[in-house]
This record gives C-alpha cells, structure tokens and sequence, in this order.
C-alpha cells in the first residue's frame, strides 16, 4: 500500500477529532506491546447514487468483538454506537471514493498485562483513509513462498486480528520487497499454505476454488467466506477447504489474494512459476467483477450487505 496523505479527522474515544489530537501516551499497553485489536474495513463509493457503501458492517464487529473476548478486552461501545462513529467519521472526511478504514480497540495506561477495566483503560479508535483500487488488482502480482512461517494457533492466533500478529506479517512482507516480490504467500508450521501476511489465499485447478481451511492458522476472513459464497451459489463453481502443498502452487491455474484491503489481488507467478499461462484467469476475473458490482451497491441482491453513509439510499447491513 502507497504511502497516503492523512485526513482530515479521526475518531478516538466516543468523538470526532482532529488528525494531529488522535493520539495515545507512550507508556500504553498499545504502545509498548501491540496490545490492541482491530478491524480492516472498506467502503465503496457508487457515482450513480452518490453514496458511500460501508461493506459487511455487522460481520466486522462481529469478528472484532471475537478478538476482543480471546485477548479478555472490554468492549468499550456497542455495535450500533461503533456504525454510527464509521458514518460520522467518514462523513466528516467527506469520502467520495473508496475508502478503507481502521476501527481498533486498545489497551492503554494501566498495570502491565492487565485486562479488567477496573485496572486498564480499554480505548477506542477508528482511522480512514481514501483508498482506490491498487493498479495490480488489474494486472496481478508476481508472489513467492516466505522463509518466514505463519504465527501457530498455540502461539499468536491468526484469528485474533491482533496488531502485535502482524510482527510476523512484516517480516514476510519485507523479506519478499527485498527479494523484488510482491505480498508473499506463508507456509503454516506444517509447512501447509496458510495465507498472505494481510490476505487469505485461494487457488484453482481444474475448474475447482480452492482454498485451506480456518483450522491451517489463518484469519477467518470475511471476504474469504464471501467469495466463497459467491462462487457457490452465484457462479456454480465448487470451491473445497482444504490443505495446500507448496508444490500445487506451481501447477495451479489461477491463484490470488482476497481481503478488505486486498480486495481480488490477482497472483500471476509464484517463486518464478507463471500460474497458468501468466494471466489473470477466468474464474478470478469473474469473482473479481461480481464482488466488485455488489460493493458498490449495483446488484439488488445483496444489498443488505451494504450500510450507506451520506442516506442516500435506504440498503442497511
């Protein structure tokens, strides 16, 4: 992700603030240990409604409020409290292009490796930031396997959207800058494929999606489960969870990212392998453009996936 120009305002703690006032004391929790929890969001402007769509509300908190409970965190606002900051937020930036934005519940000052309120205060923020389409999403990525594996279940639980987590995403993420590839594709410690350092992985082969299991140490995405949805029902292509050799990679037909931040990130090589014959391929194509045509509210279907910002439509998910 390019390096992109700050907003206008944040929100901290139950208000809207300035840019520069978002801020914590050094000596947080959050700070010195990484100990908060956090959500990557989109929302997708369409041009015909003049709306901004938030995508997926519900199932963001839903999966921020799982973190939260296996690190012990307090919650410090209900769900509706947290979509009326998003809107708030995002209409205060007066976003009219997709955005991708960040809300992140933290430990701040208190005892060292506390959790109960009584001893820590639990805080709340939400960043955005404009975000459009990376060019790649277009003409894919060249990927590589990490020497780096994937945090384990019993060590530092991928499924817990934990900052501190993404400690072992940067040093896939760098390792494979330096190495001149895109976001690299990790092995977990059965050195099965797990995912990207910010994406879960799918792949094809033969007409059929696959892609591992929640149980192979990767977040439960929720763009994951939504393409897997989508191809099923809407597409009719089969898609299996299932574990991944390192060596299918090479002989797969497709293969990509997908993520709120990563959106449909086409793979078009991996360790110097063309996947397929080097293109972005059908199936990817497809889930690619149907995903993109529903978070931008233009198929009735699913529109109840979708949470306006500015009211100018009535979808509400």
């Amino acid at each position: 992700m390019a390096k992109t120009s700050n907003p206008e305002f944040a929100w901290k703690d139950g208000r809207i603030v300035p840019w520069p006032e978002a801020t914590v004391h050094v000596s947080a929790e959050t700070v010195l240990r990484g100990a908060n929890v956090f959500e990557g969001m989109r929302a997708y402007w369409s041009e015909a409604e003049k709306e901004l769509y938030i995508f997926k509300n519900k199932e963001h908190l839903r999966r921020l409020r799982q973190s939260c409970k296996i690190m012990r965190m307090t919650v410090p606002y209900s769900d509706d409290e947290f979509t009326q900051a998003f809107i708030d937020l995002l209409r205060a930036n007066k976003f009219t292009a997709g955005v991708h934005f960040r809300p992140v519940v933290y430990f701040g000052e208190g005892e060292s490796y506390a959790w109960k309120p009584e001893d820590i205060h639990n805080g709340a923020f939400v960043i955005a930031y404009s975000r459009p389409h990376a060019p790649s999403i277009k003409n894919g990525i060249k990927s590589c396997v990490s020497t780096w594996r994937r945090n384990s279940d019993n060590a530092s639980p991928s499924r817990v959207k934990a900052a501190a987590n993404y400690h072992n995403s940067r040093l896939a993420q760098v390792e494979a800058k330096m190495n001149g590839f895109g976001p690299p594709i990790m092995l977990n410690d059965r050195g099965e494929v797990a995912e990207s350092p910010g994406a879960c992985f799918m792949m094809v082969r033969d007409g059929v999606v696959i892609t591992p299991p929640v149980s192979a140490d990767i977040l439960e995405s929720i763009t994951r489960q939504t393409l897997i949805d989508l191809y099923r029902e809407e597409l009719g292509v089969t898609v299996i969870e299932r574990d991944i050799d390192r060596t299918e990679l090479y002989i797969a037909d497709e293969t990509f990212f997908c993520g709120s931040g990563a959106e449909v990130q086409p793979i078009t090589a991996v360790d110097h392998y063309d996947v397929g014959d080097g293109k972005v391929g059908p199936l990817t194509r497809r889930i690619q453009d149907l995903y993109f045509d529903i978070a931008a509210g233009k198929v009735d279907k699913f529109r109840h996936w979708l949470t306006p910002v500015y009211g100018n439509s009535t979808a509400r998910g």
